[in-house]
């Protein structure tokens, strides 16, 4: 069963940058063939999708982050990324990565950004 363990989340001031990870294993499907995204979801609220990377390579981003976040791939270290720079207290939220569409979530990570 595929497993996602995202990992690089903290707490930061408003302006600040924090990089995400998302290592993928035990997934019969090879890495390389799958689009991706990174979901956040923040207390009260449902499960958002605020950057996808197809593998085509073709990017998509929700209004609210775009010029701000990057998202990335290593498919030879099967790990996905999250690069969040110029960070707001409305990022506050627990951050998954995952297939598009959805598999099985993993634990995620707390991004958490103080004003």
């Amino acid at each position: 069963q595929v497993q996602f363990v995202e990992s690089g989340g903290g707490l930061v001031q408003a302006g600040g940058s924090l990089r995400l990870s998302c290592v993928v294993s035990g997934s019969t499907w090879r890495f390389i063939s799958k689009s991706m995204g990174w979901y956040r979801q923040a207390p009260g609220s449902g499960r958002e999708l605020v950057a996808s990377l197809r593998v085509d390579g073709n990017t998509n981003y929700v209004d609210s982050v775009k010029g701000r976040f990057t998202i990335s791939r290593d498919n030879a270290k099967n790990t996905m990324y999250l690069e969040m720079n110029s960070l707001k207290p409305e990022d506050t939220a627990v951050y998954y990565c995952n297939y598009l569409p959805a598999a099985a979530w993993g634990q995620g990570t707390q991004v958490t950004v103080s004003s």
